[in-house]
């Protein structure tokens, strides 16, 4: 009995451990400025979609999902995945969400942000090299 109840014990901490929220941004981050704006782009592209599918609108630990679509019969490169925090100069936020970066999208079960606006940008290349981009602004309450 002892040693069912010690068990139990040890895969309740571990499993704790391991639904950690990722840290999407930091307090410190979030003091930034806003970064300089670029022109946005008018170009028809055949470039993959990218669609936030989590609420624009979160509070606390929340999931963090983001889709592609590639076009045709192109596959998507996640080597080029690229995640920016559009705050003072930029900050990459890409190896934060490697562990939830797959061709079909970007799946983060709980990530945590300091409440107020956080501009994103998210950009993805296809196999054949064309790009796909989005901005997103994620509030959190």
């Amino acid at each position: 009995m002892n040693i069912r109840l010690i068990c139990f014990v040890f895969l309740l901490g571990s499993s704790s451990a391991f639904g950690q929220a990722v840290q999407l941004i930091t307090a410190d981050e979030a003091k930034q400025p806003a970064a300089a704006a670029k022109p946005a782009s008018r170009a028809i592209t055949r470039g993959p979609a990218v669609k936030l599918l989590s609420p624009e609108s979160v509070s606390g630990q929340f999931p963090f999902k983001i889709g592609f679509e590639p076009r045709g019969e192109s596959k998507i490169d996640t080597a080029s995945i690229k995640v920016e925090y559009l705050k003072g100069p930029g900050v990459d936020l890409t190896e934060r969400l490697k562990s939830g970066i797959k061709p079909a999208g970007i799946e983060i079960p709980a990530a945590a942000a300091p409440a107020g606006e956080h501009p994103i940008r998210v950009t993805v290349r296809d196999s054949e090299g064309r790009m796909g981009t989005a901005e997103f602004k994620l509030t959190v309450k």
